[in-house]
């Protein structure tokens, strides 16, 4: 079975969608859409077909718009200390449970943390944040958010301007722990600085 170069173009915007109605995380399914709908769209133009070209221009538009607002500073992202015996907090995190212990294993939900943030997006939880307070430094138990908006500036947010959160409380310093290697590229990632003499990782605010 022979394959001509318009028909591979076709098949491989085909696989492009399909693949990006699998990702759990927003910013990946916009991201293999757009790539999916832009492949569609040269497939449009090489066989001539006007509504191919226009449908799937509308979503390599409407998939670009979406990006940018992920991205580009169109979402409200907050971050809300609250009482560590809050019952939406332990809710949240029974739910998910699985899902944290999956990026942290360290996690143990039978710990009472001492210090709790739930971090929102929109308005809408989307993560939280535990700890454990010794003065003005803050020991990051647990940096959570959901799967849907791992790739979003969430935990660039919290740990840069979002920063100005832990102030109110006498927070001037994070320390932080990684058990896994992804873990560790993230605290990088967000500022935090490796200590050789403690093996923590800290950010000073």
């Amino acid at each position: 079975m022979e394959f001509n170069s318009q028909e591979l173009v076709g098949y491989l915007g085909s696989v492009l969608v399909v693949v990006s109605l699998s990702m759990t995380s927003v910013v990946r399914l916009r991201m293999i859409s757009l790539a999916g709908s832009a492949a569609f769209l040269v497939y449009g133009f090489l066989i001539g077909s006007v509504p191919i070209v226009a449908t799937n221009l509308a979503i390599v538009c409407l998939n670009t718009w979406f990006l940018w607002r992920e991205l580009g500073g169109g979402r409200d992202l907050g971050a809300v200390i609250v009482p560590t015996d809050s019952p939406f907090l332990l809710d949240f995190l029974a739910h998910h449970t699985n899902d944290i212990k999956s990026f942290q294993p360290e996690y143990d939900p039978s710990v009472k943390p001492g210090f709790a943030m739930v971090l929102t997006r929109d308005g809408l939880p989307a993560g939280v944040l535990l700890g454990e307070r010794d003065g003005a430094t803050l020991d990051v138990t647990l940096d959570y958010v959901l799967r849907a908006y791992h790739d979003s500036r969430l935990g660039r947010w919290v740990y840069g301007p979002g920063a100005r959160v832990f102030r109110p409380a006498g927070i001037t310093q994070l320390t932080a722990a990684a058990a896994l290697e992804s873990h560790s590229t993230y605290l990088l990632r967000v500022g935090f600085v490796y200590d050789d003499q403690t093996g923590c990782y800290t950010k000073t605010l």
